[in-house]
Order: structure tokens, then C-alpha cells, then sequence
């Protein structure tokens, strides 16, 4: 993993996007740097010694990653804030050699400078430094999770409404083929696991091992809200073509039927875009959270956006217990029951 920060700009992202492990990594790593204009800023020859490289090295990450440090933070100096950072350093017992005659200096906000540690392969330095970003990082998501990951998605507080609107389609959907598909009673789990696979391409089995879940683990109560949609936006589309097409046919369907239904569902314009959605989500957040790899989804994993991290880590998340005893997410609940 450690290896794949110096290769992968989704997974610097996910570290970098992560506010709260940040702040406990400034605290941590104890880098050091000074405080100027509100953020802890490091000098390049700061930067060259914490990572134990040379200025010129320092250079050659520049030029070729230059656009991705500067949007974390490393920015020129120049004019009145350069000559007020030459002030703060008088007198410094940590001296750092600012020339009086260089007309910039290029600094690294603490952001910039973990970006450049994960950036560079020349040195055991920076390796550790990726070693213990990865290890905090980790920490941070499980303590925020309350210990663990297997049900970070229940931190949502989207998830619970699409929950229940999910449960009452699939209830829909399951007396559909009860009702309409000439099948044994082994189609509710043939069925299912062919809309998994139309949404995110992995069956049951396959889901539940991506995600070391148990036997007894209920798959659905792992999955995100955007997936859940999706799933349910598929089971009522289903239960209605099979409602509508039984009754013109006045028999019940073959599952070759159905399973033309399901074909040209998956590549339906209307649902594209949630299905789209769904498998990356799944794929980056379990990459990201709970540092699971869906193998079929590899080429949907994004970086995690900063308000993820607020949505599943921050205050705004809420553990279900806590979510189950709001009055305001009790009553949209029934609502959604009694639709």
C-alpha cells in the first residue's frame, strides 16, 4: 500500500483529502515548519532534510508533478510575503538559509510536503514517512467508524431512507416473480444476484467475499445509498414490465424473459447514469474505507471527495443507532412505509 502512494494519484488523493486524518498527522509526524500567514508552511532546504534528498531532486518532483503540489499547497513567495517570512526567521535558533537577494521562495504547506513524501521513491526517509501516514490514516477512519468499516455505510445519514425505500421494492419485485415467472423457488436467488451483477457487476458471493463478510452478513446492509437506489430503481422497473408483459401474454414468463428485461435494462439510458453512479461509489469508497478492491469495478475507483469524508467520518454521520432514535429520520421512515 505504502508503494502504491508513489504511483497512484487516487490514493494520494484519498490521504490528502482527508481532513481529519491530516490534522492528526500534523500532530504526529511532528515535521516541524513554521507558521506563516495561518498554515504551517516548510523552506525547500526544510523539505530536503526532513526527506533526506537534495533541493535538486526536490526540483525534478516539481517538473514533472508541479500542478499536482501546487493544488496541496506549494506555492512561489514573492514581494511583501517573502519579505515578511525573511522576518520570521530572524533570530530563528533553526536557521534556515534564506537568501537576501533571491527575488522568490517556493514553499510546501504541511499538505504539499506529505504530498512530495509520498511522491518520492529515492528515499527511506519519505518511505517511513509512508508507512506511518498509512498506519494514522487507517487508525482515523476506524476510530471515526466507531472501531470498524463493515457498516460505515450506515453512517450516511442518506442511508437509512434508501433503505427502506429499497426494502419496499424489493418486496414488490419478489412478489412479482411469485406472481409472474414460471420458475422454481430458487429464482429469488437467481434473480438477485443477476441484478447485483447489472449494477455492480459481482454476484452475492462475490460481493460478500470482496468484503470478508460472514455468512450471516446481509449484504445489503454493507451497501451505500446511491447503490441501494440503483438496485431499487431496477426491482421496480422489473416488477412492472413483468406485471404488464404476463398480463398480455396471459401466462407466466420464462426466465429467458425476464432475462431480455434485465439486458436492456442495464443498458438503459434512463438508468445509465445511476448505475454509473453506484459502481463508483462502491469501488472508491470500499477502496478507500474499508480498503477493499472490487476487481470488476478496478477502472471506475476514483479519489474520495473531502465531503465523503465529512458524510461518513464527520459530524454530520451518525451511527444508526443514534440515526434510529431522530424523530424527524423516524417519521420520513414511516412515510416511506406507508407509500
Amino acid at each position: 500500500m505504502s508503494k502504491e502512494l508513489t504511483t497512484s494519484l487516487v490514493a494520494r488523493k484519498n490521504v490528502l483529502n482527508n481532513t481529519y486524518a491530516l490534522q492528526q498527522l500534523e500532530t504526529n509526524l511532528e515535521l516541524g515548519g513554521r507558521v506563516f500567514e495561518g498554515e504551517t508552511v516548510f523552506t525547500k532546504q526544510q523539505a530536503a532534510d526532513i526527506l533526506a534528498i537534495d533541493e535538486r531532486t526536490i526540483d525534478r518532483y516539481l517538473g514533472n508533478h508541479g500542478d499536482e503540489l501546487e493544488a496541496n499547497g506549494y506555492r512561489v513567495l514573492k514581494g511583501k510575503s517573502l519579505k515578511n517570512i525573511r522576518l520570521s526567521y530572524v533570530d530563528d535558533m533553526d536557521v534556515v538559509d534564506i537568501s537576501p537577494k533571491a527575488p522568490s521562495l517556493g514553499v510546501f504547506s504541511f499538505r504539499a510536503l506529505l504530498n512530495l513524501a509520498m511522491l518520492v521513491t529515492e528515499s527511506d526517509r519519505a518511505k517511513a514517512i509512508r508507512s506511518r501516514m498509512l498506519d494514522i490514516v487507517l487508525d482515523v477512519i476506524a476510530e471515526k467508524a466507531g472501531g470498524h468499516t463493515k457498516y460505515i455505510n450506515q453512517r450516511d445519514r442518506d442511508y437509512l431512507p434508501a433503505a427502506y425505500m429499497e426494502d419496499s421494492y424489493r418486496k414488490q419485485f419478489t412478489s412479482a416473480l411469485s406472481r409472474y415467472l414460471e420458475m422454481g423457488n430458487h429464482k429469488y436467488a437467481v434473480y438477485t444476484d443477476k441484478i447485483y451483477k447489472a449494477v455492480f457487476c459481482e454476484n452475492a458471493a462475490e460481493y460478500k467475499k470482496v468484503l470478508k463478510l460472514a455468512d450471516a452478513d446481509k449484504t445489503r446492509d454493507t451497501m451505500y445509498a446511491e447503490v441501494l437506489k440503483a438496485i431499487a430503481s431496477f426491482e421496480h422497473g422489473l416488477a412492472e414490465q413483468m406485471k404488464s408483459e404476463a398480463e398480455r401474454l396471459g401466462r407466466k414468463l420464462k426466465p429467458s424473459e425476464l432475462d431480455v428485461f434485465i439486458s436492456a435494462a442495464e443498458s438503459n439510458p434512463f438508468l445509465k447514469p445511476a448505475i454509473e453512479d453506484a459502481r463508483i461509489r462502491m469501488a472508491s469508497r470500499d477502496h478507500c474505507f474499508r480498503d477493499a478492491l472490487h476487481n470488476k469495478l478496478e477502472h471506475y475507483i476514483q479519489s474520495v471527495p473531502e465531503g465523503d469524508f465529512d458524510r461518513f467520518l464527520g459530524e454530520k454521520s451518525r451511527a444508526l443507532e443514534e440515526q434510529l432514535a431522530d424523530a424527524k429520520t423516524l417519521e420520513v421512515l414511516k412515510r416511506l412505509k406507508d407509500r
